[in-house]
């Protein structure tokens, strides 16, 4: 006759029960550290974004004067050439006058054909500063930047573009006009 088959000591069934229990709280811990560590990279991730919205914010607030414009070689600069400028010069020296040939870099190709529109008083503008400087003002090459410099921050003015200070003292203007060009500077 056939022998009924053996029951299992109670030793060899409770060792594969304990490897399932084993391998289950292994795969959820590891799922558990793998949410945390998640988790935060996210954070860190949004805490960085938020410092970047912070400076950028701190960034308008304080106007910090740029080092020299980076140069696009795929887009030439506009260049917007003005009429000669003749004006006396104030008389505290003696009767002197100043022929200027100016021109305008513009940061835009389409700002060069609008300006049109706002030249009469861009031009009044560069006439009531140029006429209100001393000969010996204008006479170094200092003396002249500074004069460039005034003539961009009237002119970004005309447009619409307040000059704003920064805590230096000097005055900055973020508007199209980016600089002021003589091709002609000569005083008599």
């Amino acid at each position: 006759m056939a022998k009924a088959p053996t029951k299992p000591e109670a030793g060899e069934d409770a060792a594969p029960k304990k490897k399932g229990k084993l391998l289950i709280i292994i795969v959820i811990v590891l799922l558990v550290l793998l949410i945390i560590v998640a988790g935060g990279v996210g954070a860190l991730l949004l805490l960085k974004n938020k410092d970047k919205g912070n400076e950028e914010a701190t960034a308008d607030a304080v106007v910090v004067p740029q080092a020299a414009p980076v140069v696009d070689l795929s887009k030439p600069p506009t260049f917007v050439p003005l009429d000669p400028f003749t004006v006396n010069l104030r008389r505290d020296e003696g009767d002197h006058y100043l022929q200027a040939v100016i021109v305008l870099r513009v940061s835009d190709p389409k700002l060069g054909e609008s300006l049109k529109g706002f030249m009469p008083e861009i031009r009044h503008r560069i006439n009531l500063l140029l006429s209100s400087k001393l000969p010996s003002e204008l006479s170094t090459t200092e003396g002249r930047e500074y004069l460039a410099a005034s003539i961009v921050d009237e002119a970004n003015t005309a447009l619409g573009f307040p000059v704003q200070t920064d805590a230096r003292g000097r005055t900055t203007s973020n508007g199209p006009i980016q600089a002021v060009l003589f091709n002609s500077f000569i005083i008599q």
